[in-house]
């Protein structure tokens, strides 16, 4: 299981918006003087993402909250959104180009559509799938409460 410690923002029916920020791993990498990342992650200084999750475990607004993708699920996803558009895109390329005549016009327009075919499919088979691709709130680590003097 992936997870990510993040800050429930906000309340919607039974969900929570969790806001949570990257952070790089630069710290604990053994190759972090020769990588690019390092440099990209002190130009953004790490970017908030907020993510729509079950409120499984009773959190509050201001409560930090552990939350968990499986790994499998994980990669199933990244493979049917990354993987499935860009080979349709190189296969009807190709296919386009050989059976529609050979210019560089016709392979251009098959990439686009096998690509815009790839991505209506991802959509459509991510729809289908239910909550198994949604990450999950683990627990509460801690609330925060905010008295006035």
């Amino acid at each position: 299981m992936i997870t990510e410690t993040g800050k429930v923002v906000a309340l919607k029916d039974d969900n929570a918006w969790v806001q949570t920020i990257r952070a790089s791993a630069c710290q604990s990498c053994s190759a972090r003087s020769g990588c690019g990342q390092r440099a990209l992650a002190k130009v953004s200084g790490g970017r908030a993402n907020q993510v729509l999750v079950a409120n499984t475990a009773g959190a509050k607004v201001g409560d930090e909250v552990l939350i968990g993708i499986d790994e499998q699920s994980l990669l199933t996803a990244s493979l049917a959104v990354y993987g499935l558009p860009l080979v349709l895109m190189v296969v009807a390329s190709i296919a386009s180009h050989r059976w529609f005549g050979g210019t560089d016009a016709v392979a251009i327009s098959g990439a686009l559509v096998g690509l815009g075919l790839g991505f209506w499919w991802a959509r459509r088979w991510q729809s289908g799938k239910g909550d198994r691709y949604r990450p999950r709130m683990l627990r509460v680590n801690s609330s925060y409460s905010v008295t006035c003097l």
